[in-house]
């Protein structure tokens, strides 16, 4: 009997150490699933986000490896995007505005949907849409505060520029900017905002801690974009109608020089600044080109076809990789910032418009 038992026993041990690998894959199994129905899920190191106009969402891409992650549904006409400086939401700016291409009778199209209109708040996290934030009339393109307290607004069809308190959702102060301001610019001190009039051909200069107007700056037809430099001692304007890139003086408010874009059809739009404020990228919309220019010299350096009409331009913390979103062909191009060689292109949603680029 004892040496029955003894074998039983025996028996007993081994088919539990058999049962041990399976019993930890289970666990390990069942807290991955808890972690999950928590809310927890795992977070790329890069993250693009780009708003697309046509079919009112927002595709995640993990710049690991260039795949679609998530698409969030947002609402009518996502255009510029942003990431809080924390990191933990990402904004949009909506509009409920129908679509008007350059030179299209405006009194044909629909009424606009006013509801529609704010700047819609995801989390960046679980990519849930949140809340929309009511900013004014049409907004198109908005710039945040370095602290995160404040973003500032362009009103396109009423011609404002709104000042936000992000905490409240107010409206602090709009101010006259021109006919359809579109591009929103800040200082990376936050100091100064600058804001671009597409019909006036002019950039409204915001001082941030007055909360005023204090200059205009004439500028060529239709800018678009106003990007500064890392220092702030600089500002660059894409100027669509003139196929050039306007270079300011961001201390004295004044134009210092124009850079000429060459190319058929070319139409400057876009515009990304490198991290060590070496290079200035800008895309050409109809010219399907993404141009470098060395910010010391201000002359182009090269350029690469990137794709069908690229507008929204961003590029990576570490300076590496650029992200454009190619409109009229609803992918985005993945463009090594060096050699301008575009490595991939990925499927987005209808119109890609903007980019955004957020890190761990």
């Amino acid at each position: 009997m004892k040496r029955d038992n003894g074998t039983n026993e025996k028996e007993r041990n081994i088919r539990k150490r058999g049962l041990l690998p399976y019993i930890s894959f289970i666990f390990v199994c069942s807290v991955i699933s808890l972690a999950c129905s928590n809310g927890a899920v795992r977070q790329p190191a890069i993250v693009v986000y780009v708003t697309n106009e046509a079919s009112g969402d927002l595709s995640v891409i993990d710049a690991e490896n260039n795949e679609v992650i998530a698409t969030v549904p947002l609402g009518k006409r996502p255009r510029g995007v942003k990431v809080s400086p924390d990191g933990k939401t990402v904004m949009v700016a909506l509009s409920g505005s129908p679509i008007a291409p350059p030179g299209v009778d405006e009194s044909t199209l629909p009424p606009a949907d006013k509801s529609a209109d704010g700047i819609g708040i995801v989390d960046a996290v679980r990519n849930v849409f949140l809340r929309l934030l009511p900013v004014g009339s049409d907004p198109e393109e908005f710039a945040v505060s370095p602290d995160g307290n404040r973003i500032y607004v362009a009103n396109e069809d009423v011609g404002l520029a709104s000042i936000v308190d992000l905490s409240s959702g107010r409206i602090i102060r709009s101010f006259p900017v021109g006919e359809e301001p579109e591009g929103v610019g800040i200082s990376p001190d936050g100091r100064i905002v600058y804001v671009t009039s597409e019909d006036d051909n002019t950039v409204s200069v915001i001082d941030t801690s007055e909360e005023k107007l204090i200059a205009t700056i004439e500028v060529g037809r239709r800018p678009r974009v106003a990007a500064f430099l890392p220092d702030g001692s600089r500002a660059y304007v894409s100027a669509e109608n003139e196929g050039a890139v306007d270079v300011i003086d961001a201390a004295r408010h004044v134009r210092l020089k124009t850079i000429r874009l060459e190319g058929e059809g070319v139409k400057p739009m876009g515009i990304a600044v490198a991290p060590d404020g070496k290079r200035i990228y800008v895309t050409t919309g109809r010219h399907g080109h993404v141009v470098a220019i060395d910010a010391e010299t201000d002359r182009v350096v090269g350029s690469a076809q990137v794709g069908v009409r690229p507008w929204g331009i961003a590029i990576t913390p570490d300076g590496k990789t650029l992200y454009t979103a190619n409109g009229p062909s609803n992918d985005v191009s993945v463009i090594d910032a060096e050699t301008l060689e575009v490595k991939a292109r990925i499927r987005v949603g209808d119109r890609p418009w903007g980019v955004a680029i957020r890190s761990r």
